[in-house]
This record gives C-alpha cells, structure tokens and sequence, in this order.
C-alpha cells in the first residue's frame, strides 16, 4: 500500500494530500472526519479516488523538456561559475529557475488537476459506477467541499475542472430547462 491516511479534525480542509515526493515508501492522506461526515458516500467516493489518483499521477521525476531544460541550466550555471562569467552564470540560472518553475507548475497546476480527475472517473468506472453517475458524483463533491471548508465559492480551478467534466457527459447547469419548445 502506498497511501497512508491519517485522521485530523483540525484541519480546516475535508481532504488533504502530501505533494508526492519519491523516495518516500508511502504518501499520507489526511481526512478530516468532521467534514467527511457531510458527504454522500458516492461524492466521498470520488473525493477519494481523485485525490489518490492525483498523488499516483504527480511524479515529479517523469523527465520532460523542461526537466531536460532546467538540467541544462544547472550544468550551465556551473560551468560559467567555474569560468567566472557573472552574466552567463545569471542567464543559466535564470533558465534553470524558469525550466522548474515550469515543472512544478506541470505538477500542481489545472492540467494535472484534470488528469485526476478524469483518472477518478476511469477508477470509479472499474469499481461499477457508470460514467455519468461518477462525473456526477465528482462535480457534486467538487461543489459541496467549499461551504464545509468555510469557502463561499469554488476556486477558478475548481470551476474549470467542474466544466471540464460536465464537458465530457454533455451535463450542463440547465439540464432541468425543457428545450425545443419557447421560454
């Protein structure tokens, strides 16, 4: 098992993920038992699998151009370090700053947050939801996080994994609206 999770009611998020760090054996996962109480079991569910997913996802030594880039970088900056070259040595640096800047990036940012999700529902799916039921029931969690972490709204992350979802069922937010007849 690489997941390990650990029960704190003190903290203000519902659930909360370590960024994965690789040489560790396994990756804590800290629920906040007070708040998970107030999901359904499917919004539960999905909560869970999308936060595993997310944490199996994240590797951040899956080499990438911009891992090759910020490498490049370093070697470089050692090289003008060892010339003396003050100027090549602040360009070098600031190429490798960039290069893994864009590499965290990779790896917190909405792309990433999206694959999990989607990895979610491809889970939830083998384990016997359908498809719709798990967009559902990930966009319902999605939605009902922020009021229990004492949030007014969702994040613009949140709304654009949110669409992203909704996108691949054809749910939108008026599907009760009876179309083809005059409003």
């Amino acid at each position: 098992m690489k997941i390990r999770i650990i029960l704190n009611d003190r903290q203000i998020s519902v659930i909360k993920a370590e960024f994965p760090r690789p040489w560790q054996r396994s990756h804590t996962v800290t629920l906040n038992m007070d708040l998970w109480q107030h999901l359904a079991p499917a919004e539960r569910d999905l909560l869970f699998l999308r936060t595993i997913s997310w944490v199996m996802l994240a590797n951040p030594l899956k080499p990438n151009g911009y891992h090759l880039l910020a490498g490049a970088g370093v070697a470089g900056g050692l090289l003008e370090l060892v010339q003396g070259d003050a100027v090549g040595l602040l360009a070098a640096g600031a190429v490798a700053a960039l290069a893994g800047w864009q590499v965290w990036r990779g790896l917190n940012g909405l792309p990433m947050e999206m694959a999990a999700d989607d990895r979610a529902v491809q889970v939830a799916q083998r384990r016997g939801y359908t498809q719709t039921d798990a967009v559902k029931a990930l966009i319902r969690a999605l939605e009902a996080v922020p009021p229990l972490e004492g949030r007014r709204v969702l994040t613009q992350a949140e709304l654009m994994r949110c669409q992203n979802l909704r996108s691949q069922t054809r749910l939108t937010e008026f599907s009760s609206v009876p179309t083809g007849g005059p409003l």
